[in-house]
């Protein structure tokens, strides 16, 4: 199961490759899965056993390089240190990022973003504190959550120059105080 499983993974970074390279000649809204399929000389049917539609496959490389960052944001590390790693990953892949944020359409990466984020910091919560988190936290959560992902296009799009190090440290002093408070207890800033 091991081997089938690694050799899908490869498959998907292989789509996920012919997709940036289909990014550099063009927006994502005009780039079909013909295109992709034949830049990765693959098949549809191929595509379509690892994907649903481009915005899958979008997501789904989206989520390897945000677990990836994830991943560094290790016990006891702050949430300044763990945008700082995800800054730094989206800098990496910045032409990927630029052309799949710039779209509004379904199963789009802001929305993606945003429920990975939420997700993540509500866990990091509940795990520390051992309870779900209020409703009144949730809404500040949710809305804290929703800024970032603004701030974090606006950024990548060029519309800031902020190093990955500003923007992390922007987007903290953003929290709202009831928010900064709870990640405070939990020792998460």
């Amino acid at each position: 199961m091991g081997t089938e499983e690694n050799k899908q993974d490869r498959m998907k970074y292989r789509l996920a490759d012919a997709m940036k390279i289909c990014m550099k000649k063009m927006p994502v809204e005009k780039i079909t899965v013909k295109e992709i399929v034949a830049e990765c000389g693959t098949t549809r049917q191929t595509f379509y056993r690892n994907f649903q539609d481009k915005y899958d496959l979008i997501n789904w490389y989206f989520d390897r390089i945000l677990l990836e960052s994830f991943r560094h944001m290790g016990e006891g590390e702050t949430v300044y240190e763990g945008l700082v790693n995800k800054f730094h990953y989206i800098e990496e892949e910045k032409l990927f990022f630029k052309a799949a944020f710039r779209t509004d359409e379904q199963n789009c990466l802001k929305d993606h973003d945003f429920q990975l984020i939420l997700r993540f910091y509500t866990k990091r919560i509940e795990e520390k504190t051992k309870k779900p988190v209020p409703e009144h936290l949730k809404f500040l959560l949710e809305m804290y959550c929703q800024g970032s992902v603004y701030m974090t296009v606006r950024w990548l799009l060029g519309n800031m120059k902020q190093t990955p190090e500003e923007m992390a440290k922007n987007l903290v002093d953003a929290m709202p105080l009831e928010l900064m408070k709870a990640f405070q207890e939990i020792h998460l800033v």
